[in-house]
């Protein structure tokens, strides 16, 4: 009896000694060992109470129903097939699938990353950024503003290499042609060396050019443009004395006022008009902007008023819409309307417009018809016309807006042209006697 008090006893004092170890599952000594949890099981089988005394909490069991109530429950709404809202408990599948998107993304991203800083495989992700840099260059918006694109193409694009034939029209040598001609005949010396061949790249700023022992300037004139009221009787070759381009002569003994150190351009006239015809010619330098308003290919209309000498009829406003051949060619007008008799002379005037522009065409066509022409005058060229205050024999310089309506009219359309037809239209729009 006294053996089991004693026993008792002692327990009790273990219990107490070890109490602040009963609240933690382990604990921590001082050299950071882990004490493993303590189970005092029976002290000897002959003791009558039996000691169970544990240092941690006996783990949950995971099919607890503890346990699952204390997950907090996520209501999802989300419409089903037939459009209304519903309650869920999981996501719905579309939320799943781009949760996965996402993550399956940023590891792929990661992973990209890391190769690319190990320099394992960096050509894909480079030629990847380019693609999108191409992509993204198409619908950025210009590089350059046009001012900066204009300041370019005037002065710094004109000091890129150009044929030479070009460069010494565009010195106002001559023309290219005879430019070339000078060439072959090994009057002209680059850097020293004769030079033969027309098409040899040059830089006017850069290289020194001779022709027939005279230097070429380093710089060249600018591009001009000039509207000129041909008179009759003129010409419009350069060289003669009764040409087109001496009605500029006193404009150009003023050149070396206005553009000091700059050569003196070589003026050509845009297309030609032959000697007995008057009204709009243009005048310029620039042989780019000649070809391309004076070839028939551009389709620029070009519109004249023809004075006849006689009586008009009906029948020879369709002799005339219908066209003639010139050089074996077939040749239609775009449109043959009657004008308004002026009070000053009983004669007809016609109003022709063409866009060909071959050789004597509009007095072919009148003549072809069986009428005489009195007096034949051109009065627009694309939408630029004559200004109505220009005196014969007089110029005016043109300003951009005037350059480009020189450009700017192209060829009626066929639907356009046939209601312009006199063929085509009510016999009382053709009221001629």
């Amino acid at each position: 009896m006294a053996l089991a008090t004693a026993a008792s006893t002692a327990a009790a004092a273990a219990a107490i000694s070890i109490h602040p170890f009963l609240s933690r599952p382990a604990c921590v000594l001082r050299f950071g060992r882990r004490l493993p949890p303590l189970l005092l099981l029976r002290a000897s089988s002959t003791s009558s109470s039996d000691f169970n005394i544990t240092f941690a909490e006996p783990a949950r069991s995971k099919a607890s129903p503890a346990s699952t109530s204390a997950e907090p429950l996520v209501p999802w709404i989300a419409r089903g097939a037939d459009g209304k809202p519903s309650l869920h408990t999981s996501p719905p599948p579309d939320v799943l699938q781009a949760v996965a998107a996402a993550e399956a993304e940023a590891k792929r991203a990661k992973r990209n990353s890391s190769r690319s800083q190990r320099g394992a495989s960096g050509d894909a992700p480079v030629a990847s950024i380019k693609v999108e840099e191409r992509k993204a260059a198409r619908s950025a918006p210009p590089k350059f503003s046009k001012a900066a694109r204009r300041f370019y193409n005037e002065n710094i694009r004109e000091h890129e290499q150009q044929r030479l034939a070009k460069v010494l029209a565009a010195a106002g040598v001559a023309s290219r042609r005879t430019s070339e001609e000078l060439i072959f005949q090994g009057k002209v010396t680059v850097n020293g060396s004769v030079c033969t061949t027309p098409q040899t790249k040059v830089d006017i700023s850069k290289d020194s050019i001779y022709v027939n022992g005279n230097r070429i300037a380093k710089k060249l004139p600018p591009k001009l443009y000039f509207a000129v009221n041909k008179p009759k009787g003129y010409i419009c070759s350069s060289g003669e004395e009764r040409s087109v381009i001496s009605l500029l002569d006193d404009y150009m003994k003023g050149w070396n006022k206005i553009q000091p150190g700059t050569p003196k351009p070589r003026l050509f006239t845009v297309g030609r008009l032959d000697v007995a015809t008057t009204g709009l010619i243009v005048v310029t330098n620039d042989g780019e902007f000649a070809q391309k308003v004076a070839h028939p290919s551009s389709n620029i209309t070009k519109e004249y008023v023809v004075t006849i000498d006689g009586a008009v009829h009906k029948k020879h406003l369709i002799a005339i819409s219908e066209g003639t051949k010139i050089d074996g060619v077939k040749v239609v007008p775009d449109s043959v309307e009657p004008l308004d008799a002026q009070p000053d002379t009983k004669r007809t005037r016609l109003k022709i417009v063409v866009h060909e522009g071959r050789n004597h065409e509009v007095r072919e066509l009148v003549q072809n018809a069986g009428l005489k022409v009195y007096a034949l005058k051109r009065v627009r060229i694309g939408r630029f016309r004559l200004p109505s205050d220009l005196g014969i024999g007089k110029m005016v310089e043109l300003k951009e807006a005037d350059i480009k309506a020189l450009e700017g009219d192209q060829r009626a359309s066929p639907k356009a042209r046939d209601s312009a037809n006199p063929k085509a239209r009510d016999s009382a729009s053709l009221d001629v006697k």
